[in-house]
């Protein structure tokens, strides 16, 4: 199936997946669980890369969920970069910063949400960080 670019970044389509990702952020800063996973699609095709951890499947995802310190989760987003393509798939990118005790961080964060009957969910994610200078 080839996208026109009509379909591309449609305005409807940016604010339903800008919705979603605010609620994925502010779920991830309040370390809400139950929203963080409701998020996710609950599929073993599901992956996550973070910065310390690669996540295969929805059940490691959640695992890791559960596990992780809740400590230090704020952030300042610093840009966000939205890209839907028809009506239901979209990436997300999002540069954010973290303060530390070396000073601030870079952090970047890609997703690939799908659209569900349940609503967008997120299939793929990758979190890094850049080295401090």
């Amino acid at each position: 199936m080839s996208q026109s670019l009509e379909q591309v970044n449609r305005r409807d389509v940016v604010a339903e997946v800008t919705d979603a990702l605010m609620r994925y952020e502010a779920a991830l800063t309040g370390n809400d669980i139950d929203t963080l996973d409701e998020l996710f699609w609950t599929s073993e095709h599901t992956v996550r890369f973070g910065a310390t951890e690669m996540l295969y499947g929805y059940d490691e995802i959640q695992a890791f969920r559960k596990s992780r310190s809740p400590a230090n989760l704020d952030r300042r987003i610093r840009h966000i970069a939205i890209t839907t393509f028809g009506e239901d798939f979209a990436t997300a990118s999002v540069e954010f910063e973290r303060d530390g005790a070396d000073g601030v961080s870079i952090g970047r964060q890609s997703q690939c949400w799908v659209r569900f009957e349940a609503g967008w969910r997120v299939v793929s994610a990758h979190v890094s960080a850049l080295p401090k200078n």
